[in-house]
């Protein structure tokens, strides 16, 4: 007789079937079962390390840092990927910002920082990893 898969296993599934994403929202999964399960899986997921909280329903894949030995998001460009990632998964209407397009397109030598991003329209969650958040410029 043939065991049923856990819900975390099939979570983990779905996750691996979207290698192309480092960023998940609960309603991803919400077809695999109940809204506080699968948000108890992904609680349980962090605690594992498995991923990194961003914010209110925002989660993404993470690595073991070999250096401090904690989770820390696995994207190609870190958190400022992540986060942008994130946005556009939420329906949110976002652009770069002034800083950034000025150094695109070589008016200015200085590089920009801190994450941040141009939103057009209402977004009113934050969005962050550790120390670092996401600046939103309206």
């Amino acid at each position: 007789m043939q065991r049923r898969q856990t819900l975390m296993e099939r979570v983990e599934a779905r996750m691996a079937q979207q290698e192309a994403d480092d960023v998940f929202l609960p309603r991803e999964f919400a077809d695999l079962g109940g809204g506080d399960q699968v948000l108890r899986v992904l609680r349980g997921m962090v605690q594992k390390g498995r991923l990194v909280r961003l914010g209110y329903g925002v989660y993404a894949r993470a690595r073991i840092s070999r250096l401090s030995g904690q989770p820390i998001i696995d994207s190609s460009n870190g958190f400022d990927s992540a986060a942008r990632q994130a946005l556009t998964k939420l329906g949110v209407q976002w652009g770069p910002t002034e800083a950034e397009m000025a150094y695109n397109e070589r008016r200015s030598t200085q590089i920009p920082v801190n994450p941040a991003v141009r939103i057009k329209g209402r977004f009113s969650r934050r969005l962050r990893e550790g120390n670092t958040e996401l600046r939103l410029d309206r």
